[in-house]
């Protein structure tokens, strides 16, 4: 892949590299929501372009953009599509934990398939009744590392991993957390679509599948025991504000649409005869607003980005500290508790301006209030400002707060395993 993009990278640039792709993508997503067509084409076009090399460094092949670019550029793509960011969202988690690890060959290895084009999916979470790993890594032979593990288990909530090339995934191996890398078209992997959620249909996010799978010790990226599972790092907010950036691209799409629409409209409820809407003071005002939370929403999120820049610049400098780390989440949190609530009320007031014809399901303006709701209900944000308040009251970072339940937690499965014994 060839960067067109020269070394003084600027978002102008970037933006220019993309806007068609943007165009065709914003063109044909309501044609997609109607007929629930998966966007591989998309995200194809998306791969043609580049996009997913925006963080690998010009040196190794990328398109060097700062983390305010990528989020104003997940925030355009957002505005046309916004099932597409949410695809992405764990192949730039993957590439940003390749940059962050700061390890050289990982880097090298790695980054080289992304500048390639490779797209990476996730499988993190599972659908069960505890939040605890059940997927297995196990080794072959385990007095030779070399002869490789076996990879067992299922994952829900996969998001574009039906759309990529890697699938990042993590897995027991004994107490052992690991992450690995695996092909998806690995034997014994199994992808399907069987998201059911209302909103964000699009993105793939249903259940991965791994039986026997063969992963060689070049493709293990980490290995760390339980009590480092959540070591400092920004990644949690770097998470986090991707889909606040997606949730801002929504507003832009809701003025983008209401305009549009107000705009042809030639009638209005309780004016005779033909009018002209776009005059009418209340529908400007309903227009105004909306301007408003997209403003809004943006500003937040470029703000939380470029603290994200400061820490990731920190941390490549060497002289990141806890503070740095502290500061990401916490920036990221607030900035959740009022993007959620402006981008939620500008879907519903998207409706203010039209009337029951403004329900067309040729229009399809339901999906910016279904998308928002669905990305909303992610990582919960009345857990975030319970956490916000442990803060400012306790002194107890988010970090910290973690770190004591999951210590609880693996306080009570020991017990309980000694119960177990005390009993055989």
């Amino acid at each position: 892949m060839s960067s067109s993009i020269p070394p003084d990278v600027t978002f102008h640039s970037l933006h220019q590299r993309f806007a068609d792709v943007f165009a065709r993508i914003a063109e044909t997503a309501v044609a997609r929501e109607q007929t629930r067509e998966l966007a591989f084409e998309a995200v194809q076009w998306l791969r043609d372009a580049g996009f997913g090399a925006l963080r690998v460094p010009l040196a190794q092949g990328g398109l060097g953009a700062s983390l305010p670019q990528l989020f104003e550029l997940v925030i355009a793509l957002g505005k046309a599509d916004s099932n597409l960011p949410q695809i992405v969202r764990a192949h730039f988690g993957f590439v940003e934990g390749r940059l962050s690890a700061r390890n050289e060959k990982s880097q090298d290895d790695w980054l080289a398939k992304v500048a390639d084009g490779q797209l990476w999916g996730a499988a993190m979470a599972e659908r069960s009744d505890t939040t605890r790993n059940s997927v297995t890594l196990t080794a072959i032979d385990p007095g030779n590392r070399a002869a490789g593990w076996r990879l067992n288990g299922e994952k829900y909530y996969c998001t574009g991993t039906l759309y990529a090339d890697w699938i990042a995934a993590v897995a027991l191996d004994g107490d052992d957390f690991v992450s690995v890398s695996v092909p998806t078209d690995a034997t014994g992997v199994t992808v399907e679509d069987d998201w059911d959620g209302f909103g964000q249909r699009l993105t793939g996010s249903g259940t991965t599948r791994f039986s026997e799978v063969k992963v060689p010790e070049q493709h293990i990226l980490r290995r760390f025991k339980k009590d480092e599972l959540r070591a400092e790092s920004y990644l949690t907010a770097f998470y986090q504000l991707f889909h606040l950036a997606t949730l801002t691209g929504i507003a832009d799409a809701v003025l983008r649409d209401a305009t549009e629409f107000v705009r042809g409209r030639t009638r209005a409820f309780g004016i005779p005869g033909q009018s002209s809407p776009k005059d009418d003071p209340l529908v400007q005002r309903v227009i105004g607003r909306l301007s408003s939370l997209a403003y809004s929403a943006r500003t937040q999120v470029l703000a939380v980005a470029q603290v994200l820049q400061d820490v990731y610049e920190a941390e490549q400098g060497g002289y990141a500290i806890e503070q740095h780390y502290t500061e990401a989440e916490i920036r990221a949190y607030q900035a959740q508790q009022i993007v959620l609530e402006q981008v939620l009320e500008a879907t519903t007031l998207l409706f203010e301006v039209g009337g029951a014809s403004a329900t067309s399901e040729t229009r399809r303006f339901d999906r910016h209030w279904r998308n928002a709701r669905t990305l909303a209900s992610h990582n919960p944000a009345i857990f975030r400002e319970r956490a916000l308040g442990n803060f400012y009251l306790n002194d107890i970072t988010p970090n910290a707060a973690w770190r004591s339940l999951h210590a609880a937690d693996a306080d009570t499965q020991a017990s309980g395993a000694r119960d177990e014994a005390s009993a055989v």
